[in-house]
This record gives C-alpha cells, sequence and structure tokens, in this order.
C-alpha cells in the first residue's frame, strides 16, 4: 500500500515479450519458482490468522491462465507441444497444488478472465451467507506468460508506457502478475473488514468491449449496493477497475457519473498494472487498506482526465471511509462488483 500511496510504480518498460518492441509490464521480482511464491503467499495468510491450519478451510481460487506459464517453458525448451501435459495447463493446476501442501477442506476454482478472483470472493460470500463454510481462503493469482502479451498486443490494447486510467491521452493498459489472498470468515475479529454487498451482471454485448451505454457496469454496482443494504450515496470511494484502455476507462466513468453523487474515484492499476484473474482479490485488499487507514488512494499518471464528472484524486486524502465499490470487469461483458466496508 506504501507504493501505491507515494505513488510508486511497478511497472517496467520491457523489450523481451514483443521482440524488441517496447510495453509495460508488471514483472515480480526475480523468483524461481511461481509455485513456491504461491505457498509462501498462502503460509502467511495462515500464520496471521486465528486457525491452526486449513483443515475446515474452502479453497476458492480465481485465475486466468492457471498453469499455462508451465506449458511456455516446455515449448520454450523443446520447441515443440509433444511434452506439454495437458493437467499442468489448466486452471485448477495451482488450487491442486496447494490442497496437497496445505490439506483444505476441498478445493473450487474459477476462470471468468479479469474478474476470477473477484467471482471467487462472490461466490465465498454467498457460501458464507447459507452457512456452508465458517472459513474460505480466496486466491488470485496469474503468472505473467507470453500468451497474454501477445494476446493483448494483438487487440491494440497494450501501452508501451507506464498506463494512466481515466487521462484524456491514454494508450493502453500493462499486463502484470501477482498472487493475493483473503480469508473471508462468518465471525469478527478485530481487524475484520466487512464484505457486506456483492453483485454482478453479464451485458455479453461483445466479446472484448463493454456495452458503451454502461449498462452492464451500472448493474452489477447496483446490484452489489442493494446487497449490502445500501444506496450509493453511502459509496465514500470507488476502486475503479480502470484498465486505461480506450473502452473500458469511457464506459466505467459513465457508470460512476450516471449512479453516484462523485465519490471519491481511482484506479490503483496505474501503480499494480492490470493482474487479470488476480486483480479482484489485489483491489479487495486495497480496498480493506483504504478503510483501515481513512487514506484514499490516489490516481496516478493523470494529466487530464477524459471525464471531468467524476470526482478523481490526485493525491491520497485522509477522511474516513466507511463504504467502498470495488469494480471488476472482463471480456464478454461480464462485470462483478463488490462492497467492502466498515463492520
Amino acid at each position: 500500500m506504501d507504493a501505491i500511496y507515494n505513488k510508486n510504480s511497478a511497472i517496467t518498460i520491457d523489450t523481451n515479450f514483443l521482440n524488441g518492441k517496447p510495453a509495460g509490464l508488471g514483472i515480480m521480482p526475480k523468483y524461481d519458482d511461481f509455485f513456491k511464491v504461491l505457498e509462501d503467499v498462502v503460509q502467511k495468510i495462515l500464520d496471521q490468522s486465528n486457525l491452526e491450519n486449513f483443515n475446515n478451510t474452502l479453497l476458492i481460487l480465481g485465475s486466468s491462465v492457471g498453469g499455462m506459464q508451465i506449458s511456455e517453458a516446455l515449448f520454450f525448451r523443446d520447441h515443440h507441444y509433444r511434452n506439454i501435459d495437458p493437467l499442468k495447463h489448466s486452471i485448477h493446476v495451482l488450487s491442486d497444488h496447494l490442497m496437497q501442501k496445505f490439506n483444505f477442506y476441498d478445493t473450487r476454482s474459477i476462470s471468468t478472465a479479469c474478474t476470477s478472483s473477484a467471482n471467487a470472493i462472490f461466490l465465498a460470500k454467498r457460501l458464507i451467507d447459507v452457512d456452508a463454510y465458517e472459513n474460505i481462503l480466496v486466491v488470485g493469482a496469474d503468472a505473467m506468460t507470453h500468451t497474454t502479451v501477445l494476446g493483448f498486443n494483438d487487440l491494440s490494447v497494450l501501452s508501451s508506457d507506464k498506463c494512466r486510467p481515466f487521462d484524456k491521452e491514454r494508450t493502453g493498459m500493462n499486463v502484470s502478475e501477482a498472487i493475493a489472498g483473503l480469508l473471508i470468515q462468518n465471525i469478527k475479529t478485530k481487524d475484520s473488514i466487512e464484505l457486506k454487498g456483492v453483485g454482478a451482471s453479464s451485458d455479453a454485448y461483445h466479446m472484448t468491449n463493454p456495452d458503451p451505454e454502461a449498462k452492464g457496469a451500472i448493474s452489477s454496482m447496483n446490484s452489489a449496493i442493494k446487497d449490502a443494504g445500501l444506496t450509493p450515496n453511502d459509496i465514500d470511494y470507488v476502486n475503479a477497475h480502470g484498465t486505461a484502455t480506450l473502452a473500458n476507462d469511457k464506459v466505467e466513468a459513465l457508470a460512476i457519473e450516471t449512479l453516484f453523487d462523485k465519490p471519491y474515484v481511482s484506479s490503483t492499476k496505474a501503480i499494480t498494472g492490470h493482474t487479470l484473474g488476480a486483480a479482484g482479490a489485489i483491489e479487495a485488499i486495497i480496498s480493506c487498506e483504504v478503510i483501515k487507514r481513512s487514506l484514499v488512494a490516489p490516481q496516478t499518471g493523470l494529466k487530464e482526465a477524459e471525464n471531468k464528472n467524476i470526482n478523481l484524486v490526485l493525491e491520497p486524502v485522509k477522511k474516513e471511509i466507511r463504504n467502498v465499490v470495488s469494480n471488476s470487469f472482463a471480456f464478454g461483458g461480464n462485470n462483478t462488483s463488490l462492497v467492502l466496508g466498515v463492520c
């Protein structure tokens, strides 16, 4: 969080993925094994929790690429596909690995592109609400892959510089990799932030572009707010999806302008980049920290806002934040919004 408040971007300009062409990417500090980092993150959550183990905990893992990095490593090593194991390519390879390490009660894997871990949180709340489980660990995880970078480059939405969400002259998104986890429980502890509401929609307007009238984004936010028993006027801060693509930012800004009366707004992807399936979990954590610190996360990199009717905050603002909306939107019109707040 200090990096977000201090505007220290995790994005570097890389020329390795696109044959010399520059791309702004968020690559984790050097690691030998993505799975070992995944283990370390989950172990840290366990150590900081009120649990002795995860034997009575459901794991829900959200990922966009799953084990794709394993397949790519084999392909670049062998220069053919014959040694690639489809079972190690799939989404559930990450949750299977954690199951073997930590002996969870059970596991689920969700892959809905950039809403994956947000939808994992959505499912966790629904299961907690009906007392299906006492403890649910939600993990969002996606490794950097050539397939992902090349795919977004082919869609012409990849920026060669650090992204500038909501800026009039924005040039596209930064692909990033990340791992993040949240422990969701049916009890309140001294450090608890409440997951008050969840909402989702599927406008299915286009394979990659959102509905230009923002119907899907408005619907998911409105559903989450109603689920929380709140009104739009109760929302103090919106952690926007804010990818810095031309289509997403225009539509999301319209949705925020339409639904709210100028709460604080920022997209922290200007610092983290777009972590794909991990984004929902990371930004839920950021939203929790904003509430705990009573300090609004600033919008980094903004020179001139395209939509001046939303309250983009350019510096950290000290203010009591009781309720936050955190948005995650994905291809195919898949929209998920979370409401987090003071217990």
